[in-house]
């Protein structure tokens, strides 16, 4: 599972770096995929919706058993 996880985190990650950010898993247990958010999206009021709106949806779209996304300070 983690490595699919990463594989679709390799399809978000260009997109949050066009912002000026970036993501990088730390973890995947139970279901529930621990990140963190770093560059401009550390502290970014918008992040929480770019975590469930967009990389949340699309984890659980295209890894079978995810079940949420929490991200952790890096």
């Amino acid at each position: 599972m983690k490595e699919q996880v990463e594989q679709t985190l390799d399809l978000i990650r260009p997109a949050i770096q066009m912002d000026g950010g970036d993501i990088v898993l730390e973890d995947v247990r139970n279901g529930v995929v621990t990140v963190h958010l770093l560059g401009t999206c550390d502290g970014c009021p918008m992040s929480p919706v770019t975590l469930r709106q967009g990389v949340e949806r699309l984890l659980r779209e295209r890894v079978p058993g995810v079940t949420g996304v929490v991200a952790v300070e890096a």
